[in-house]
């Protein structure tokens, strides 16, 4: 067997070091080729859900609403002024008030929480909670005006602030064209409304989905080709000597380290997360969904899959797409370049078509069999967060440290203790984070022993 051979096989092999992230997408109809799309507030409301836990009244209350957005924040007081006038420090509403004063989003004395609200004043608060504010505040008379125009709205009706807070926003697109008919002066503001300006607080401040483009956008093959060109093999000195430890101690078969920066934080119900190492075959897997009618946010991460290389497979070469480093028995650790791509799909029923067209279209089950597309492995590896039908659970064993890296070595469940124990006999204060998910059958088979 070829060093190439091997390394081959290895790679396929290393999967059982991945991450878990996850995927989305929409149905299966036809889509425009547009990158221009509108969030929509039924997008936010699912996420507010799934990450939160939030949902908002049908007429929220400015209380409502400001707890909702420090939530969503994570804003938490951090002094001891209490500086409003109509809360007791006790209310419901007073950690998150005194949260965003701090922050600069409240700025008056007092709150009006049980009131309802405004859809002006939770264009205001957002806008402030965005990180707008001094966008705002360059506005000219006349620039204000051209905005709020498209609204209907004078600037005399909101003062001179407020008309800008509230024209910064729709230029900046914070402040969607769909809501410009619900934002009058005294008209209260709308579940639909107060969750979509959440929604895009979050996404202003980088703590919304991430993710390159859509499966059906004109312009993701380059943008997947340029995230695959730029990624490098992660190196986390410091993390990479337990982990390390623990392959050359057996205790692991192999682990991967990724950047929690990456991560999509898409909904878990939707979300699919595919590792591989070739380029060629991410971008007609791409190609693949489209063809069977299927979109999905894309996200690109980086990974980094380490595994023993034996010295009796030869010399192992030099290559960009991985380094080695001999270890004392005179193997080596082989540190490959790999990515996942995380999937968002816009139902749970094209969630589920993922793995019947991966079976035959992206699964080796024999040599040089025909129909595939390139570079399919034996074992493709895919996962969930969320159980589905065929599926089968196995464990995720993580551990964290080197700033935004981690490791992690998938196995199945009845060997986490084991694994857990095998890290901390190696560094007896590291934190071993476990959770369970699920994968594709022939991934499982393959932690069972099966190569093919």
């Amino acid at each position: 067997m070829t060093s190439n051979a091997i390394r081959s096989a290895k790679l396929s092999l290393s999967a059982l070091v991945l991450a878990a992230p996850l995927f989305a997408g929409f149905g299966s109809t036809a889509w425009a080729d547009s990158p221009d799309r509108e969030i929509s507030a039924a997008e936010y409301e699912t996420f507010l859900q799934d990450k939160f836990g939030l949902s908002l009244s049908a007429s929220p209350t400015k209380g409502e609403f400001i707890a909702a957005l420090a939530q969503a924040l994570g804003l938490k007081r951090q002094g001891d002024a209490f500086p409003f006038r109509d809360l007791t420090a006790d209310s419901p509403y007073a950690e998150a008030a005194q949260a965003l004063y701090e922050q600069g989003v409240l700025t008056s004395d007092t709150v009006s929480a049980s009131a309802p609200l405004g859809s002006v004043n939770a264009v205001q608060i957002a806008l402030k909670a965005a990180g707008l504010k001094e966008l705002a505040y360059t506005y000219p008379a006349a620039k204000t005006d051209a905005a709020l125009a498209k609204l209907g709205i004078r600037a005399a009706a909101l003062g001179e602030r407020g008309a800008e807070e509230v024209a910064a926003a729709v230029d900046s697109g914070l402040l969607a064209p769909s809501f410009y008919a619900d934002v009058r002066p005294g008209a209260a503001a709308s579940r639909d409304l107060a969750e979509w300006l959440i929604g895009q607080v979050l996404s202003f401040q980088g703590q919304y989905k991430h993710y390159l483009g859509y499966a059906s956008d004109p312009d993701i093959y380059a943008k997947l080709t340029d995230a695959y060109r730029t990624s490098d093999i992660i190196q986390a000195p410091e993390l990479q000597k337990i982990v390390d430890a623990a392959l050359e101690q057996n205790e692991i078969t192999g682990y991967n380290l990724k950047d929690s920066r990456f991560e999509p934080d898409f909904v878990e119900s939707l979300t699919l997360v595919y590792g591989h190492s070739d380029l060629t075959h991410a971008l007609q897997l791409i190609g693949l969904l489209r063809s069977e009618g299927i979109d999905a946010k894309v996200q690109f991460e980086p990974k980094t899959s380490a595994f023993v290389y034996l010295k009796e497979w030869g010399d192992p070469g030099v290559s960009d797409q991985y380094v080695v480093k001999q270890i004392a028995n005179g193997n080596y650790i082989e540190y490959a370049k790999e990515y996942d791509i995380a999937f968002e799909f816009g139902s749970a029923a094209d969630k589920e078509r993922f793995d019947s067209i991966v079976k035959a279209y992206a699964k080796k089950d024999e040599e040089n069999e025909p129909g595939l597309i390139a570079e399919s492995w034996w074992q493709p590896l895919y996962y969930s967060r969320t159980e589905l039908p065929g599926y089968k659970l196995i464990t995720n064993n993580k551990i964290s440290g080197d700033g935004p890296y981690y490791a992690q070595s998938f196995s199945l469940k009845e060997q986490s203790p084991e694994i857990a124990a095998g890290f901390r006999s190696i560094d007896p204060t590291v934190d071993v984070e476990q959770y369970d998910f699920w994968a594709d059958v022939p991934f499982y088979n393959y932690l069972n022993g099966e190569s093919q």
